[in-house]
């Protein structure tokens, strides 16, 4: 029979595990999250990409970086903050993952977001790779040129969505092409690859983004070093 203070001991161990859940508990920080999987941002450049204010931003990281999730570092007057390692991002999968199989509303409201995706074929990366090695696919990476400079898969040809529809003439018109993104629920691969079509191209989308190539271990481009946290 466990001892009293055993089960406080027990109790309050599974209360620092909360923390972390806590922290997870926002949909704005989930998303904040996401994008810190891509590379490292500053609290101004992640409020503007979030649709919040840099109080709120600022905020809601400060809860995030209370719970061990980010690290921050400073730049000037600049505060830039980063995952806190690759087993936050495997969490943030996780999660997904489990709300993929459990939640009917996340498949129906990613279905309202995007109604023709399931017309746009994806490939999963363990294809892609496969693919790679054969030398049978153009790589396009499509995320802002900046995200792609800080880690890519490798031979990926990088063009900005922006940029895709007057580079699309130096595109070969006879090799089938893959686009891919930050993640299953970016959906710049997505018009990429619809824009890839009208112009009479073989075009497909990897079903997952660079975070999740990287987090299986495999070889990538473009990593910058190590940096200091505050």
């Amino acid at each position: 029979m466990a001892s009293p203070s055993g089960n406080r001991t027990k109790q309050d161990l599974f209360d620092q595990f909360a923390r972390i859940g806590r922290a997870l508990a926002s949909g704005r920080r989930l998303e904040i999250l996401d994008f810190l999987a891509q590379r490292e941002r500053s609290v101004e450049e992640l409020a503007r990409m979030s649709g919040l204010s840099v109080a709120n931003a600022s905020q809601h990281l400060q809860v995030l970086r209370t719970a061990g999730l980010v690290e921050a570092r400073k730049e000037g007057t600049h505060v830039h903050y980063r995952l806190a390692g690759d087993d936050v991002f495997a969490l943030c999968q996780s999660l997904r993952t489990a709300g993929e199989k459990r939640l009917a509303e996340i498949e129906k409201l990613a279905g309202v977001y995007r109604k023709d995706r399931n017309s746009l074929e994806a490939i999963s990366l363990q294809e892609l790779r496969r693919r790679m090695r054969e030398g049978s696919v153009l790589v396009l990476d499509v995320r802002p040129a900046e995200e792609y400079a800080d880690g890519h898969i490798p031979g990926a040809r990088n063009i900005p969505l922006a940029e895709l529809k007057k580079s699309m003439k130096g595109l070969p018109e006879e090799c089938e092409i893959v686009a891919y993104c930050r993640g299953p629920y970016c959906f710049l691969s997505d018009d990429a690859v619809a824009a890839l079509r009208q112009s009479g191209r073989k075009a497909l989308r990897l079903s997952h983004g660079f975070p999740d190539w990287k987090a299986l271990g495999w070889k990538v481009e473009g990593i910058g070093g190590g940096r200091t946290p505050v």
